[in-house]
């Protein structure tokens, strides 16, 4: 390649990036003179894109006529001074202080803690444990007994076997020998679990102490987790009364009858299965992991399953009755699917305070703040016994205005650590001296104030945290404006929606709907029986009991009113009185008796009111914005138009 071509191209690359820059400082249109910038509109149209649904939002004009809207009731907002509201400043200064915790933190000590928190779930842990236990501010003297007491412990476990002496020492009261069974990552406190997950098996660890008191831990076993279950279900629900709980439970065995004969679980769960939510796809449910589900009996039925195909016999929670069928067997989840869970779990879990102890040495050396404080002999010398009573004050000639500590540009002084120790006395703390009283209260004093400064300055230092926070405030005032404008003053206008129903009755109508016995079977042959039997008016009763048996079920019947959406129903099913022909359906066959049509019907106004509110909610919401577009003119630069849709289109 020549030189006269790569200059070319290096200034051609040059144009286009100055180019760029200019486009996302052009102002793309104002709202009455407020000018809104075209990286604004891009940033947000790129941001919604993948969760727009309707395909004509995704056009830029239309996205522009939604984005304007949008800015047009920020400015009536803001013109009725909702944005000074206070249920509006506190809420959002409550969601900044929220969102800002995800942004303040110790990413590095993160990583390295949800790592081993994914470690510690890929195993479960079978171990016994003897604790002594011991309050958390015990003195020294009684530390040093508990520490002895528990080494003697672990030598006799070494000596006579671990369980002999576990079950031996155990009181209930301050001695406490206890077998844990299996345990997975979280489930124990995290220096327990890390006594755990580090003591070989077979052995017992070094005494090691909790807030509970010390320990010794035995390991007997560690496995892999037992990982995910994919299931399917058939279910019938928990009825009310006796007779049909009855039923239920009669339903359930015949649909299990139905399996040993060979009749598919797919099948049988999208005709029968009551839980609508998972019938259509043969009853799969999203995958399971071992203590995610309220019901053990479920659990361990899923867990029971060894073979993927394998089906259970019917059994019941307390949500109804179940068949289940293991459709998959995985182990854990990888850990980039884990990580969010996981770090969610970390945050709140005890290893957040090796998270919080890093944070605060990030913003120590990063707004130049020393760990030593020259001026805490100062405050020693003013507490007294008073501090133990919760009644001690500052003195009157306390030195309130001296300088203390700097915290970037905010000088914090003697008088703000003082109030905060006034404000943090607490009972019970004869066992602690003075020194530690002020050195523990200042290493919190002033570790909340790095983090509220950090807070505080957030919007300036991350621009990500800044975008989030000003789509939050927007958002937040325009759903008190539409609160305020539309949806309460639609609620309250009940002659308004009245007569919008009246003017539009033709969208609240109920569909048409039959009265109808549905039988289905996977046997062809046998519902031609049963045809000829519905023709000849037989009683589905006597039916039942000609073509099924207490052994065999080969036809399950459904009688109700439905409508062409009921999941017994084939597609486009003709609604005509009689008995249909045999039908297709769902991977078996139906015939339909239809013993009545009911034909669609007017609904009443209180049938249909919340749909009417929110039709009419929708109607008055468009003629509001089309009176803050004549009150606020919008002006789009067409030119800047032009260029932001070329650039969107080359980021494609």
């Amino acid at each position: 390649m020549n030189i006269k071509y790569i200059s070319v191209l290096l200034f051609t690359l040059f144009l286009v990036q100055v180019k760029a820059q200019n486009l996302s400082e052009a102002i793309l249109f104002t709202v009455d003179s407020d000018p809104v910038t075209a990286s604004e509109f891009m940033r947000v149209y790129n941001k919604n894109l993948d969760l727009v649904q309707d395909e004509s939002q995704k056009d830029v004009d239309e996205y522009l006529k939604l984005f304007t809207n949008y800015k047009l009731k920020l400015k009536e907002a803001r013109a009725l001074k909702l944005d000074e509201k206070p249920s509006y400043i506190r809420e959002l200064s409550n969601y900044k202080k929220q969102l800002a915790s995800s942004y303040i933190t110790d990413n590095k000590v993160t990583d390295e803690l949800v790592e081993e928190a994914y470690d510690r779930v890929s195993y479960d842990v079978k171990a016994s444990h003897i604790l002594i236990k011991l309050p958390e501010n015990a003195n020294p003297n009684d530390t040093l007994v508990a520490y002895n007491d528990i080494t003697k412990l672990r030598n006799r476990a070494l000596t006579e076997g671990f369980e002999t002496v576990r079950e031996d020492v155990h009181n209930g009261q301050t001695i406490y020998g206890e077998d844990l069974d299996w345990f997975s990552g979280f489930k124990m406190v995290y220096k327990f679990e890390n006594e755990a997950y580090n003591t070989p098996v077979g052995e017992i660890s070094m005494p090691f102490r909790t807030r509970f008191g010390y320990h010794i831990v035995f390991v007997k076993d560690k496995r892999k987790s037992r990982g995910e279950r994919t299931v399917a279900h058939i279910m019938i629900f928990h009825k009310k009364d006796d007779s049909a709980q009855e039923q239920s439970a009669q339903r359930i065995q015949d649909i299990y009858k139905k399996l040993q004969q060979g009749e598919t679980f797919e099948t049988l769960a999208k005709q029968f299965s009551e839980d609508q939510s998972t019938a259509s796809n043969g009853g799969r449910l999203t995958p399971i992991s071992s203590g995610q589900l309220n019901s053990k009996v479920f659990e361990d039925t899923v867990f029971g399953l060894e073979e993927v195909g394998d089906i259970s016999e019917p059994i019941k929670t307390d949500y109804g009755w179940h068949i289940i069928k293991l459709l998959n067997k995985k182990p854990i989840a990888s850990f980039e699917d884990m990580r969010p869970e996981l770090e969610q779990m970390v945050k709140r879990d005890e290893r957040s305070k090796l998270i919080d102890d890093a944070l605060y040495a990030k913003l120590r050396a990063k707004y130049g703040v020393s760990e030593k404080q020259s001026a805490l002999p100062y405050f020693v010398g003013l507490l007294n016994d008073d501090y133990y009573k919760l009644s001690w004050k500052l003195p009157v000639d306390f030195e309130a205005a001296k300088p203390l500590v700097k915290i970037g540009d905010e000088q914090l002084l003697f008088e703000d650590f003082g109030n905060f120790l006034v404000k943090n006395q607490h009972y019970n703390r004869s066992a602690d001296s003075f020194q530690n009283i002020v050195n523990q209260a200042y290493v919190t004093f002033l570790n909340n104030n790095l983090v509220k400064y950090q807070e505080e300055h957030l919007e300036e230092e991350d621009e990500d945290f800044a975008h989030i926070v000003g789509e939050y405030r927007d958002g937040l005032l325009l759903f008190d404006l539409m609160e305020s404008t539309i949806w309460d003053a639609a609620k309250t206008d009940s002659l308004g929606v009245k007569n919008y129903y009246n003017a539009h009755k033709d969208k609240y109508m109920a569909p048409e709907k039959i009265d109808a016995v549905v039988a289905s079977s996977a046997q062809h042959k046998t519902l031609k029986k049963v045809s000829k039997l519905l023709e000849q008016g037989m009683a589905v009763k006597d039916i039942k009991a000609l073509v099924n048996s207490n052994d065999k079920i080969d036809v399950i019947f459904t009688e109700e009113i439905m409508d062409a959406s009921h999941q017994v129903l084939p597609e486009n099913f003709e609604f005509k009185k009689g008995v249909s022909k045999i039908y297709k359906h769902s991977d078996a066959f139906v015939i339909v008796d239809v013993k009545d049509i009911l034909p669609a019907s007017q609904k009443t106004f209180e049938d249909s009111k919340g749909l009417v509110l929110s039709d009419y909610q929708t109607y008055k919401e468009e003629q509001w914005v089309a009176e803050l577009a004549t009150k606020y003119p919008v002006e789009v630069n067409q030119e800047v138009l032009n260029q932001v849709k070329s650039q969107l289109k080359l980021n494609k």
